[in-house]
């Protein structure tokens, strides 16, 4: 972030924003450029818990409304609203898949997942998986593409589901979904 400036979210941003996405899904950050008005004490940390101010967002509640006006721009995150546009951390991803459905299998099998804070998604082009891989100790970092650049970590539970799902092609071992295949792990790691 580039602004040494904390500041607070207004109640009438907040209160703008949720008023624009009541009943017609997400709110449209896209479209809104309000001015930068500085930091806002708020992290997003790696197991998906929102900070404010040191303490531990807890109303599930707020966390789906903060995170309905988040928006990524290069490397830097921030919460958007008609009026405003404060700059907020994020350690890794800003969600995180905690479960997946599928349907279909190997090449016509669809994969699609929900994040901690309710969004779905379904695994295709527009929304691929990813999956890093710690050089220090071998672990896999899977992501897919929830909207707009921002992702969600797969977490654990679900990305070995996943990789149960899971075919070679092509000297990579991954998953198809939505007719696109992800590699996962080249052949010659396994």
């Amino acid at each position: 972030m580039t602004s040494q400036n904390v500041v607070n979210l207004s109640a009438d941003g907040i209160a703008a924003s949720a008023k624009k996405a009541k009943g017609r899904g997400l709110p449209p950050v896209h479209l809104w450029n309000p001015p930068f008005c500085g930091d806002l004490d708020m992290q997003i940390l790696k197991d998906g818990s929102w900070i404010h101010e040191g303490g531990k967002i807890n109303r599930p509640e707020m966390v789906k409304l903060f995170s309905s006006i988040l928006r990524k721009e290069g490397e830097s995150y921030f919460l958007v609203t008609p009026i405003e546009k404060v700059g907020i951390t994020v350690e890794d991803a800003p969600f995180v898949a905690t479960d997946f459905s599928h349907t279909g299998d190997a090449d016509e099998l669809v994969l699609t997942f929900e994040t901690h804070v309710g969004d779905v998604v379904v695994a295709d082009k527009e929304h691929p998986i990813r999956v890093e891989t710690n050089p220090d100790n071998n672990e896999p970092a899977p992501y897919v593409m929830v909207r707009a650049g921002l992702e969600a970590r797969i977490d654990r539970k679900t990305f070995y589901r996943m990789v149960d799902l899971g075919c070679e092609q092509d000297g990579w071992f991954g998953v198809y979904s939505s007719g696109a295949f992800f590699p996962l792990i080249s052949m010659d790691q396994l």
